[in-house]
C-alpha cells in the first residue's frame, strides 16, 4: 500500500499548482493528507468534478503548471463536457493529472450503483482520449508512474489519469483533531427518525445518495415498516431534488419529501432555481446539512459557510428555514405541510454515523418496483 505522505511529497516535487476535486472513499486517506499538508489555496474541494476541471484549467492558465483533479469514477460523467470542450487538444489543450478512484472494478465486490460505472471506466477514458495508467500499490513504482503521466500531460498538453484501485493507499495518521461545530448536538439519524415519524402513509420520500438513504432504510427497519414509500437514490449525487420534483409534478395527490444533503445540493445548486419555481405545493425539500462529505471520508463542504435557506429564497422558495433540533423539525414540518408553496427546511446536524450502519438489503430494481406500486396505489 502507498504511504500518503510519500505520495504527496512526490506530487509536490513535480510542482503541481493546485489540488482540487470531490472526495472519494478510495481516495479518502490521500485526500486527508493533501488537506493537512497543502498550503493555503493549494487545495480546493470543488462543488462538483466538472467545476474542479475548470479550477485546474484556470490555475494552469495563470501559472503554466498542471493541477491535479481527484474524483470517484462515478463522478467522471460531470467532467466529460469540460474535458472535451475545454482541455482537449483540439480546443485549449490544457494539461492536468486526474486521480480517479475505481469503484465497481470488475471482479471486486461493490455496491450496485458502482457496477456499471466500474465496467466502463477504462473504456470511457479511451473513448475520449485520456491516456491513463493504473497506479501501482508500492511507493517506488507509483512514483515512477506518477512522473511518467505528468510528463505525458505536459508533453501532449492534455489531461492524463491515474486509476486507483481499492486499498491502494495506506491509512493516513491525521495530525489535527477536528473541531466540532458549536450549537449543534442533533445526530443525522435522529433527525431522519423525526422526519419519518411526521410523514403520512400516503406520502413518499426521495432520499439522496450516501449515508442519508442508508439511514432512511434502517429507520424504516427499526420502526417495523416497509420501504415502498421511499425511493433511495443510491447514485446520481446531486439529482435527488429533480427526481423528487419529477414525482411531485405527476402525483399532485401525494406529498413528496425530498431528503437531500448539503454536498449534494452544492454539487448541482442550479436545481434550486428550478425547484424554487415549482409552486405545486406538494413538494417539501429537506436539506440535512452536516458540513461534510460524510460517506466518502468526512472531507468538508461549504455547507456551514453559506446560508442555504437564503439561497433557496433567492431561487424562489417561498418558505425556507433552518432548524437544529427534533422539536424544530416537527414544528416546521407541521407548519409547512399544507401551505401549498415551495418550501425548504435545512436541518443542521453533527457529522458521523454509527459504526454498524448497514446498507439496504433490497436491490435498486426491487426498490423502484415497490416505490412505483405505492405511487400508483
Amino acid at each position: 500500500m502507498l504511504d500518503c505522505n510519500k505520495f504527496f511529497d512526490a506530487l509536490s516535487d513535480e510542482g503541481l499548482s493546485l489540488y482540487t476535486g470531490i472526495p472519494d472513499s478510495l481516495l479518502k486517506e490521500v485526500c486527508a493528507c493533501i488537506t493537512e499538508e497543502s498550503d493555503g489555496n493549494e487545495h480546493i474541494i470543488a462543488a462538483n468534478e466538472g467545476a474542479a476541471i475548470g479550477l485546474a484549467a484556470g490555475s494552469y492558465l495563470a501559472t503554466g503548471k498542471p493541477g491535479m483533479v481527484y474524483m470517484q469514477n462515478s463522478g467522471f460523467g460531470n467532467t466529460v463536457n469540460p474535458l472535451l470542450s475545454l482541455t482537449d487538444t483540439k480546443v485549449y489543450s490544457i494539461p492536468m493529472l486526474l486521480l480517479i478512484g475505481w469503484r465497481g472494478e470488475p471482479g471486486v465486490k461493490d455496491e450496485p450503483q458502482h457496477v456499471k460505472q466500474g465496467e466502463v471506466t477504462l473504456d470511457l477514458l479511451e473513448t475520449i482520449g485520456i491516456p491513463y495508467k493504473i497506479l501501482p500499490n508500492d511507493d517506488a513504482s507509483a512514483h515512477h508512474v506518477l512522473k511518467e503521466m505528468l510528463a505525458m500531460a505536459l508533453d501532449l498538453k492534455c489531461p492524463t489519469a491515474l486509476i486507483v484501485r481499492k486499498n491502494t493507499f495506506a491509512p493516513y495518521l491525521r495530525k489535527f483533531t477536528e473541531e466540532k461545530p458549536t450549537g449543534i448536538s442533533l445526530k443525522r439519524e435522529e433527525a431522519l427518525e423525526t422526519i419519518l415519524s411526521e410523514i403520512a402513509a400516503n406520502d413518499v420520500v426521495v432520499s439522496t445518495t450516501g449515508m442519508i438513504s442508508r439511514e432512511v432504510y434502517e429507520c424504516r427497519e427499526k420502526r417495523g415498516q416497509g420501504h415502498e414509500q421511499d425511493f433511495l437514490t443510491v447514485g446520481s449525487m446531486g439529482h435527488c431534488s429533480q427526481i423528487a420534483m419529477g414525482v411531485a409534478l405527476s402525483k399532485k395527490d401525494k406529498k413528496v419529501y425530498c431528503i437531500d444533503g448539503d454536498g449534494a445540493v452544492i454539487m448541482h445548486m442550479g436545481s434550486l432555481g428550478v425547484t424554487g419555481q415549482y409552486q405545486g405545493g406538494n413538494l417539501i425539500h429537506i436539506v440535512v446539512n452536516n458540513g461534510k462529505h460524510d460517506s466518502v471520508g468526512g472531507q468538508p463542504t461549504v455547507g456551514f459557510d453559506i446560508d442555504i435557506p437564503a439561497v433557496a429564497k433567492a431561487c424562489g422558495y417561498v418558505e425556507a428555514v433552518s432548524v437544529n433540533s427534533t422539536e424544530g423539525i416537527r414544528n416546521e414540518l407541521r407548519r409547512v405541510r399544507n401551505l401549498g408553496v415551495a418550501c425548504l427546511i435545512e436541518i443542521r446536524v453533527m457529522s458521523g454515523a454509527r459504526s454498524n450502519l448497514g446498507r439496504p438489503t433490497t436491490t435498486p430494481i426491487e426498490n423502484k418496483k415497490d416505490f412505483m406500486a405505492h405511487l400508483m396505489s
